[in-house]
């Protein structure tokens, strides 16, 4: 069994093999199952992602609806691990995003890594259409960076400026965000390590890019019908190959998978 303090409060992780549960090296931190590539030179893209049994996004309409006290642990250890998280602006609208919250221990860890106590968050938006008095920008310890497209960038510059980094992150096209354009903004301020929490439209566009370098995906033990999205929802279809890195269980019967990109 495996134990992490601050973020599991008591939930039970097994680490699975092909014949069950692992006795080998059950003992190791649960952080270790989810390190980022040590010293990375350029962005590393770790998608972040639940889902349920019959392959729903969302129950009533938010993912937040799906998790189990587990998976807001492995949520928040993502979290701790990355340099920064980037998100779709629906996705902040949606799920009602606040700034990443980091306890003690989380926080000199990542000192110990060189990292800021605090991850801040990137959102990709064409519009800019975010409310400055959002909690997204009322509560958080470091300014969000807006991620918008050269047509936009003036007007939101003026509307959020005052509570955000705002950024052009066009590539050819100035009336939309290019990712790959997006990911070299975060590099250039030391920022490799990035989770992406989605949404579907927007971890499409990173897989359609070839820009998903890792996908964990959380299994709920939970069906849900209905006509939900899956975690990705796009026009782009495209076969590229993972393989997976670990398989963990908890005592409430969700699955965390973890898959990477095939070399």
């Amino acid at each position: 069994m495996l134990f992490m303090a601050d973020t599991t409060a008591g939930v039970r992780f097994t680490a699975l093999g092909p014949d069950g549960p692992l006795i080998e090296g059950a003992d190791s931190r649960l952080a270790d199952f989810y390190a980022y590539p040590d010293d990375p030179q350029t962005c590393w893209v770790r998608g972040n992602m639940i889902a349920s049994l019959d392959g729903g996004a969302t129950a009533d309409g938010k993912a937040g609806g799906l998790a189990g006290a587990g998976d807001r642990s492995m949520f928040g250890l993502m979290r701790h691990a990355a340099d920064v998280i980037l998100v779709g602006a629906a996705t902040v609208r949606v799920e009602n995003y606040s700034g990443a919250q980091v306890p003690l221990a989380a926080r000199h860890a990542r000192q110990s890594r060189g990292q800021s106590e605090v991850p801040p968050i990137a959102v990709v938006t064409r519009t800019g259409n975010l409310e400055p008095d959002s909690l997204f920008f009322t509560r958080t310890e470091v300014p969000p960076l807006i991620l918008t497209c050269a047509d936009s960038v003036d007007d939101t510059q003026q509307r959020l400026g005052a509570v955000a980094e705002v950024l052009n992150a066009s590539g050819s096209r100035a009336d939309s965000v290019d990712n790959a354009t997006a990911l070299k903004l975060l590099a250039e301020r030391g920022l490799f390590r990035v989770l992406t929490e989605g949404g579907p439209s927007l971890l499409s566009q990173l897989i359609s890019d070839d820009l998903l370098d890792e996908l964990c995906l959380t299994v709920a033990p939970i069906l849900v019908g209905g006509s939900g999205r899956r975690i990705a929802t796009g026009t782009g279809e495209v076969h590229n190959k993972m393989r997976p890195a670990h398989l963990l269980s908890d005592d409430q019967g969700y699955l965390y998978t973890r898959y990477v990109r095939a070399r």
